[in-house]
């Protein structure tokens, strides 16, 4: 290989990467997106553990709804988690536009469904909680609040990806 071909096959790198772009802390293929995916991931898959713990779950649709919903969540932001950890090894941030709409969209569509699936789940719990009777017992309770709070914090991280995607998608 020539010195030519190296520059030119140097310079095509450099352009298909969008090196001369600022990165925005937060986007697709960056380190912090990284940490945000691996956030989501975690507390979703610790929001369906806790409310797999309990195996009454099942008898409200509010809890169901949560596990379905955070059954979508875990492959999406894993998925995600990947891509970013491969684009920060690689150092090449993801930058075409029609993945970036395809990826914001579903961040935001995942994200309205995370919120409403834990305030649906929060407000069952408390229903419970206070209804004094034998509906819950305050063992299961205690693990219903719990995945609600991570779906939560779920919905946070996934909240802060997608409005630092939308805020990128603009300048491309």
């Amino acid at each position: 290989m020539t010195k030519v071909e190296e520059n030119q096959e140097i310079e095509l790198v450099h352009m298909l990467c969008n090196k001369s772009m600022d990165e925005l802390p937060g986007s697709v293929g960056t380190s912090a997106s990284f940490s945000l995916r691996l956030g989501q991931t975690i507390f979703s898959s610790s929001s369906l553990l806790f409310m797999s713990f309990g195996v009454e779950f099942y008898s409200y649709t509010a809890f169901c709804y949560l596990v379905t919903v955070m059954g979508l969540v875990i492959p999406w932001s894993f998925t995600l988690a990947l891509v970013d950890g491969y684009s920060v090894l690689v150092k090449c941030p993801i930058r075409q536009p029609g993945i970036l709409l395809i990826i914001f969209v579903g961040d935001w569509v995942l994200s309205t469904l995370t919120l409403s699936a834990a305030c649906s789940a929060a407000s069952v719990v408390d229903l419970l909680l206070q209804s004094h009777g034998p509906f819950c017992p305050p063992k299961l309770c205690s693990r219903y609040k719990i995945s609600a709070i991570m779906a939560f914090f779920s919905w946070l991280l996934s909240l802060a990806s997608s409005l630092f995607n939308l805020w990128l998608l603009p300048s491309l």
